[in-house]
């Protein structure tokens, strides 16, 4: 590719250069035919060049050109054009150093039938600039990882750190990106490495932290959740079945964390089994639990950021039943989506019901299936893919037995008419058991997605001398999910519940507390880290 564009990002051939040249070359590559000229040419600052040129074709034993051999000579062209257009030299040549890897390409030659120069992609005669903005930025980091071993233009293109954020935007979506952004030494290590790291997950690591402050009166059952880097911990269960309904609240951000009580205005009513999940950057919604005169169903808004934090009721309409331990997660940063749980009487649920948040009066919306998975609680619900839903697990009615279960579902609520699919699960008729070693029955479990659509479980109660910290990763875009362990070095919790867990970050799983019978130790948390950014 010869530089006949004058500047980094012009789209057209100089006015000065000799278009009938440009149009011989081509025609004696096409021909097999030997050229011999001059050409006007720029470098990369915009200074012009004369380019003394000479192409031979060299034939193989089949009378097919195999080769191209070209000498150039340069020399400097007295001619002033001025400035670039729309730029000083200074300036063009930092935006031309951005995208450009200053590697020459050639243009593969057809010949007929024949194609001259076997071996050289055409795609490489493109400008550095569309290859990245056009092309490479569409591509899974994996893929950007393998076109980096191709050729030396493609290693350096994919040196480029704006490739790479914009590769992990698409592949993960700007929620995700902008809450990798908030990661302490993420800057540092940059976006390729992180997404290398984030893929293969070779710098996951478990480690012990103590922290300042304290959860006072003690309780269990409680339910925790990430907004940015601050853990906010709501309610739970005190002593003697006490429903309670402070807020506390847990700055990571800080050189030596600590609980804080949050003295906030008009509080829910106090309630354990709750969820308690993060909208809207800094807002906080709780959905029903178990309070002082029994199962609850409304929904209560706390904006954390608010001077002072004020509670506000939602009243929705149409609510789903009155429940504890069931199941939710949050869609677009605005829609609460609840599942399951136990009722009244112990009667566990299988309906799933969606809540827009953003709307100025929400109304509650069952979302209608054909199918249900069987009733149960203590599951949970994870996002992927973008509007995607997997469940996972819980305690799952089969008759009149409830047994721990290790089924998989998914609903895409981008479809029409949004149904469940059976993923895995031995207990499913028509499931497939996937290759690898499933996760062992389970319910109260940590479910954490992972950017790319992976989702990985661990501890929750599970029967037997499993271990509940042993990790377990599923990916539900491949063809034939399959499940696979994680071996991850460091100081791993004992136990790990899914309602005192919560994921910072996108890069983070903090468990909090150590149980030791009814005591929970809250200044003890363990943090399981999957970036080497953020230990």
């Amino acid at each position: 590719r010869f530089l006949q564009c004058r500047g980094p990002f012009a789209k057209r051939r100089h006015p000065l250069v000799d278009s009938t040249v440009v149009s011989e070359i081509r025609r004696c590559l096409e021909e097999g035919i030997e050229f011999q000229g001059e050409l006007l040419n720029f470098r990369k600052d915009g200074s012009p060049l004369m380019n003394r040129l000479r192409l031979t074709p060299i034939y193989g034993e089949d009378d097919t050109i195999t080769h191209v051999i070209g000498i150039q000579f340069f020399t400097e062209a007295n001619i002033d054009l001025g400035p670039v257009p729309g730029y000083s030299v200074k300036e063009s040549s930092k935006l031309a150093d951005k995208f450009r890897s200053g590697f020459s390409t050639y243009r593969p030659i057809p010949v007929g039938d024949r194609n001259v120069s076997r071996g050289i992609c055409g795609i490489l005669q493109l400008s550095d600039e569309v290859l990245s903005l056009k092309i490479l930025s569409r591509l899974t980091p994996r893929d950007i990882a393998s076109i980096g071993s191709v050729c030396r233009q493609l290693y350096e293109l994919t040196k480029n750190e704006d490739l790479w954020r914009m590769v992990c935007q698409n592949a993960w979506g700007s929620e995700t990106t902008r809450a990798l952004e908030t990661v302490p030494g993420a800057k540092r290590l940059g976006w390729g490495r992180l997404a290398r790291e984030l893929t293969t997950l070779e710098a996951a690591t478990w480690r012990k932290l103590t922290v300042g402050g304290s959860v006072e009166p003690s309780r269990c059952n409680f339910s925790a959740c990430a907004v940015g880097n601050r853990v906010v911990l709501f309610g739970g269960e005190g002593v003697n079945m006490q429903p309670m309904n402070d807020t506390f609240v847990l700055d990571l951000n800080s050189s030596n964390p600590e609980w804080q009580h949050v003295h906030v205005s008009s509080p829910p009513p106090g309630r354990w089994g709750h969820t308690l999940s993060c909208v809207n950057g800094s807002h906080l919604v709780v959905f029903g639990g178990c309070g002082r005169q029994g199962l609850l169903n409304d929904v209560f808004i706390l904006d954390l950021d608010a001077k002072p934090p004020t509670w506000r009721e939602i009243s929705g309409l149409a609510p789903p039943l009155p429940r504890s331990w069931h199941s939710s997660c949050t869609l677009d940063g605005t829609k609460l989506i609840v599942s399951g749980g136990c009722a009244d009487s112990g009667v566990l649920l299988s309906d799933t019901f969606l809540l827009d948040l953003s709307m100025e009066k929400p109304i509650w919306r069952e979302i209608p299936v054909s199918w249900t998975p069987p009733s149960r609680l203590g599951h949970t619900l994870s996002v992927y893919g973008g509007r995607k839903i997997l469940m996972f697990g819980g305690l799952a009615k089969s008759g009149p037995l409830r047994f721990r279960s290790s089924d998989v579902f998914t609903m895409d609520l981008s479809e029409e008419e949004p149904c469940w699919r059976c993923v895995t699960g031995s207990g499913m008729p028509g499931a497939g058991n996937p290759s690898g070693i499933a996760p062992p029955p389970r319910l109260d479990h940590v479910a954490v997605s992972l950017p790319g659509g992976r989702i990985l479980i661990f501890g929750g109660s599970v029967a037997g001398l499993h271990s509940a910290s042993q990790l377990y990763l599923l990916d539900p875009t491949d063809e034939k999910p399959t499940w696979r362990i994680l071996n991850v070095p460091g100081r791993p919790p004992r136990f790990a519940w899914g309602h005192s867990t919560c994921v910072v970050g996108g890069t983070r799983a903090i468990v909090l507390g150590g149980q030791t019978g009814e005591e929970w130790m809250l200044s003890e948390l363990h943090e399981l880290s999957l970036g080497s950014s953020t230990t």
